[in-house]
């Protein structure tokens, strides 16, 4: 477990471009496997949670192959998916586990799905309660938790499911059983989150339409879908744009562009709350790829000043928060934050794991049931982690990110317990980060 410490250094200038998006790499492979033909990929992030999807889609009878930079993935068709001969390890991937489960959930196979500690304490009673209305059976660790193994049910039922939870993940599963299932399949959203599923699922060809009604997002796709292949270019991942976009605003002097950054509308909440506590962050040549928008953003050094951030904005950025704790911890005044339940059944309990981190490098905070209050440093740097000590970062990638990033302007430095878990999804970060700068950390 490489511990490292992260401190403060030279401004972050010059060009940089991160990771693809790890949303659109997870469904490029999927909905490639189940076309018929070949589906072209570049830009793929080739982190541990895509990779775990690749396997899996292996696994089931796709061909996934790397030539030069280009994925190429040749797929068995909806409904041809075949029976794995060994348990699917999902690793630390969320997503993998829960689209997967969709996917599954229509077929006539069964397959068992294993994952790591953090993987393993996280929730799948979510997925499996509209799937299991589908037809789907589940056998496993009480409480719906990994390793669990289920069995498909071919022809599926369709249904009618509101979420209960504002939950890509959930309507995408939904969503995924019904591309193999008669009928129509609809999935009621009351609060809008990201709609990657949606964008890519018409673009392969199937059968999906999305209307608002009083208020609500009403998604349906007909099933027994023929999905054909694509080319695909994944664009940058904001969620991996996120950290440099946070560290170039507390860092004095800095003056960064990040090129080809994802700025789908249900995904960049972050931009707009950065803005919104007086963040420059500049937006340019904005454009559309892959039916998916794309810009370049130039992001200067800003003094930040503490808001009180709507709770509605919460699924635009639910994995951003913790970064954004780092900036508000740098603010002028206070920053609070509410709604945000679906952080503690993250990779960690998020709200619980950034207040514990930020306090113990010298941020005052205070942990509610649903969100932190951090008072921030008026742009003084944070004190750092005590000699000896480190943040927990409890498996999480994100912690692990966002507090390198609050290194970055701190006295002392900030010691990270553990930096092995970024390579779920963002394997370059601290090579990266270090690019950025002239100084290099140690």
């Amino acid at each position: 477990m490489p511990a490292h410490t992260f401190h403060a250094c030279d401004p972050l200038t010059g060009t940089i471009s991160v990771p693809g998006d790890k949303s659109i790499s997870h469904r490029s492979i999927m909905f490639g496997a189940l076309a018929v033909g070949e589906t072209r990929v570049t830009g793929l992030l080739e982190g541990e949670d895509v990779m775990a999807t690749a396997a899996a889609m292996r696994a089931m009878g796709a061909q996934i192959d790397k030539a030069g930079e280009e994925w190429r993935i040749h797929g068995v068709g909806v409904g041809g998916l075949l029976q794995p001969r060994e348990a699917l390890d999902m690793g630390n991937s969320g997503t993998s586990t829960r689209l997967l489960m969709g996917l599954v959930a229509s077929h006539a196979i069964n397959a068992t799905f294993t994952g790591d500690a953090s993987l393993s304490r996280r929730p799948m009673g979510r997925v499996i309660e509209p799937l299991s209305r589908m037809g789907a059976q589940f056998h496993g660790a009480p409480g719906g938790t990994l390793p669990l193994t289920m069995q498909g049910l071919s022809p599926a039922v369709p249904i009618s499911y509101r979420l209960p939870v504002a939950s890509a993940q959930v309507k995408s599963a939904v969503l995924l059983a019904g591309l193999n299932t008669p009928g129509i399949t609809t999935v009621i959203e009351p609060v809008a989150t990201r709609d990657h599923s949606e964008r890519m699922l018409k673009g392969f060809g199937a059968e999906l339409a999305v209307e608002e009604v009083a208020g609500e997002r009403i998604i349906t796709i007909r099933g027994e879908a023929d999905l054909q292949p694509q080319t695909i270019t994944v664009p940058g991942d904001p969620s991996s744009a996120a950290f440099f976009m946070v560290a170039a605003l507390i860092v004095p002097g800095s003056d960064l562009t990040i090129t080809n950054v994802g700025i789908n509308p249900t995904r960049a909440g972050l931009i707009e709350v950065l803005q919104a506590m007086g963040g420059d962050i500049t937006l340019m040549n904005t454009r559309e790829v892959g039916g998916e928008p794309v810009a370049d953003l130039r992001v200067r050094h800003s003094a930040l000043k503490g808001i009180a951030v709507d709770p509605a904005i919460a699924p635009a950025m639910i994995d951003e928060f913790p970064v954004l704790f780092v900036a508000a911890a740098l603010a002028e005044g206070t920053t609070t934050t509410t709604g945000l339940e679906e952080l503690r059944v993250k990779e960690s309990d998020r709200i619980a794991t950034m207040a514990a981190a930020l306090t113990l490098a010298g941020a005052r905070v205070e942990e509610t049931e649903d969100g932190l209050t951090i008072h921030g440093s008026n742009a003084d740097p944070l004190p750092g982690t005590p000699d000896g000590a480190a943040v927990a970062t409890m498996l999480d990638h994100r912690i692990a990110m966002s507090m390198a990033v609050a290194g970055l302007a701190s006295v002392n430095g900030v010691r990270v317990d553990d930096t092995a878990p970024i390579a779920t999804s963002f394997p370059t970060f601290v090579d990266l980060l270090a690019a950025a700068t002239i100084a290099q950390q140690s």
